[in-house]
């Protein structure tokens, strides 16, 4: 490919029903010129997320993405020029560059970032999938020793980093996951204190069997009947902590609501909050340095799922909708340069 030009995914068509390779399309484009405060950024690593789905299907806390534009996605990457003194040429940065080789924005959009270990862990442990779970659990389900907590997707990005901190913290950790082998991942490499593969069992009998004194903190990464499931088992005064539903993104027939929604968070005065990581922005740099700190004291054990090259960014988030990672899932574009 010629040096002016470059790689991109764009959405092909607005999806009905799954998430399939085909709703999306490979294009070669020039590489941007950076305009005045522009600075100009070589795409290392792309984060695949199941909010990439929602993002497909209307506007959310961003703009929708609509057919025939770059499919929208946050990145690492390494400034190659620059129009902003804020910014040098070799700086990692990280923006909303999208699914492509290079992306022209301008600097005030971008955040300077400082590798600890690496590259990857500032998608992962150190990135909104770390923070995630740090404020998620911490600022929200506020975990005390002794008590109970219930991940769900707990094998996911969120949901394995999750478990950790509340053990961490000193709480017994029940993760719920999609398969036999990610349910052993949690037990025997992360520590969990138990885990139900969903696909296997009813959520709310394995739920009563391994938190028998029931369920003080969840942290719910997918809603419908696993969110169910869990309520019945709530602690009076317990706290669920809502970051996504990743059940109900990839349809066009979302389930029914959860039954025991008001009757039991008003008996039990259950405590349920959702947010976005943004909502805590300011308090970044202590939690990354906190994650950090728990990764070099091995509190921490950071999974990763990457693929290959830009052209697997389609199939990598279809594979991730259907459970098919462990970790936090990104893509390899390029390798740093300096």
């Amino acid at each position: 490919m010629p040096a002016d030009q470059m790689r991109e995914i764009t959405l092909a068509k607005t999806p009905e029903g799954k998430l399939d390779v085909a709703d999306f399309a490979p294009r070669t484009v020039p590489v941007p010129t950076p305009g005045d405060g522009e600075v100009l950024i070589r795409v290392l690593y792309i984060s695949i997320d199941a909010a990439n789905r929602a993002w497909m299907q209307g506007r959310t806390y961003r703009e929708q993405v609509l057919p025939g534009t770059r499919m929208a996605g946050g990145a690492i990457g390494e400034v190659v020029a620059s129009n902003d003194p804020a910014f040098a040429v070799g700086d990692i940065v990280e923006a909303d560059t999208g699914w492509c080789e290079y992306a022209a924005l301008p600097g005030k959009l971008l955040e300077k970032r400082t590798p600890r270990g690496p590259l990857t862990h500032l998608l992962s442990i150190l990135g909104i999938t770390g923070k995630t779970a740090y404020f998620g659990l911490l600022h929200i389900g506020k975990p005390k020793a002794g008590e109970t907590v219930v991940v769900s997707a707990a094998a996911g990005a969120v949901g394995s980093v999750v478990g950790q901190l509340a053990k961490a913290a000193g709480a017994r950790v029940v993760g719920i996951a999609g398969s036999a082998d990610k349910c052993a991942w949690l037990v025997n490499d992360l520590g969990f204190d138990a885990a139900i593969n969903y696909r296997d069992e009813n959520v709310m009998k394995a739920v009563k069997r391994e938190a028998p004194d029931g369920v003080d903190v969840f942290f719910d990464n997918v809603g419908g009947d696993v969110f169910e499931g869990v309520l019945f088992r709530m602690n009076t005064h317990g706290r669920i902590v809502c970051c996504g539903a990743v059940s109900q993104y990839d349809t066009d027939t979302p389930s029914h609501g959860p039954r025991g929604v008001p009757g039991l968070i008003v008996t039990k005065r259950l405590k349920v909050e959702g947010f976005i990581v943004m909502d805590f922005f300011d308090q970044s740099p202590q939690a990354e340095a906190e994650l950090a700190g728990m990764v070099a004291q091995g509190k921490i054990k950071v999974a990763e799922d990457i693929t290959e090259g830009i052209e697997s960014a389609p199939a990598a988030l279809v594979g991730l909708l259907n459970g098919d990672n462990v970790g936090k899932r990104m893509v390899h574009v390029a390798d740093r340069t300096n």
